[in-house]
């Protein structure tokens, strides 16, 4: 009798589940309904970014037309510096208006890792992780899926909750821990948005910026050509692998400002360069090796054996012939002077 018991409870709890709550590939299957054979959507949202005990926020703003064009804007709101990631028919490009250069890429971006604020990657990674966890509560849907992000081994899953009428809300990706480290909330996503014919032009972009740049109560640049003309501070990163030391550093001067270059060496050698950045007076566009990443509070170029970044008026190269990416990126993350937001 206890089993009989036991197997007509299991069959009731399947019955209940079935007639009041959605199936896991159900739901997934309404998402994939509403968001596939997009033809463009345009999306904002706020950005949180967890470094250590510091806190980033941007203002994220995204455009997506079909045959692969992308636009991604950046904000950091501690210092309104703006970067935007374009991908239109040339090529893959980080536009940076306060210093009037674009860096192009040859790049798969955004398709060889997880992004978190592109619906077609959200969704990717959901419906390629066989083991998803789903949750349905009284206004949500929750998906709990693993993530690719190949040069960050400590993001290894992400939480994504839709509301009840399949709108993405928010994503979350954790570390093993279980602890947020990024976290995108989504305002407002228009999946049929009027999108202008220069949207993805890249010196329409860039001419429009500059004229904002130029409108602003306050500049950073001193007489047009430079952001600052010395470095006030050298800053040193807070973390340095074991069996590494500084063994020389050297301040030189350059035609618009100041470079220095620090030397560590002994078990994991590195080369650590700062100078002052310029303000290029004609827009540029620079051939650039590597990856667009963001680092904490900047879009830096990452390559196997480096990683480069501009930050509050300084402009940073990061070289190791031993370290890995992940090593690379552990000591660029600790080179912190950006304000941050609590």
């Amino acid at each position: 009798m206890k089993k009989i018991f036991l197997v007509l409870l299991l069959v009731c709890c399947c019955f209940i589940t079935g007639c009041f709550g959605n199936n896991n590939n159900d739901v997934l299957k309404d998402i994939q309904k509403k968001y596939d054979n997009l033809k463009a959507y345009q999306l904002t949202g706020d950005l949180e970014i967890v470094n250590n005990d510091d806190v980033y926020n941007y203002d994220v703003k995204v455009v997506y037309q079909k045959k692969d064009k992308y636009y991604v804007s950046l904000k950091n709101r501690a210092n309104n510096h703006e970067q935007i990631i374009l991908k239109n028919e040339d090529g893959v490009y980080v536009l940076t208006p306060s210093l009037n250069k674009s860096f192009k890429f040859q790049s798969d971006w955004p398709y060889n890792n997880s992004q978190v604020y592109l619906i077609q990657s959200i969704l990717d990674d959901i419906a390629k992780d066989e083991k998803r966890n789903f949750i349905e509560n009284e206004n949500s849907y929750i998906y709990t899926t693993d993530v690719n992000y190949p040069n960050n081994r400590r993001l290894v899953k992400q939480m994504v909750t839709f509301d009840k009428k399949f709108n993405l809300k928010k994503v979350s990706v954790m570390d093993e821990n279980e602890v947020s480290q990024m976290t995108m909330n989504f305002a407002t996503i228009d999946l049929n948005p009027e999108i202008s014919s220069d949207t993805f032009d890249l010196n329409k972009i860039m001419g429009d910026s500059q004229n904002q740049e130029e409108n602003k109560p306050e500049s950073n640049s001193e007489n047009g050509t430079t952001t600052t003309s010395s470095l006030e501070d050298v800053v040193y990163p807070l973390y340095i692998p074991s069996g590494t030391v500084l063994t020389s550093e050297e301040k030189v001067n350059k035609t618009d400002g100041e470079r220095v270059i620090m030397t560590f060496e002994g078990e994991k050698p590195f080369l650590l360069v700062e100078e002052t950045a310029s303000v290029e007076e004609e827009f540029s566009i620079i051939p650039t090796y590597g990856e667009p990443y963001l680092l904490i509070d900047t879009v830096g170029a990452l390559t196997d054996s480096s990683i480069t970044w501009s930050s509050n008026g300084v402009e940073y190269y990061l070289v190791s012939d031993v370290m890995s990416q992940d090593e690379l990126l552990d000591i660029a993350r600790s080179v912190n002077v950006i304000p941050t937001m609590k």
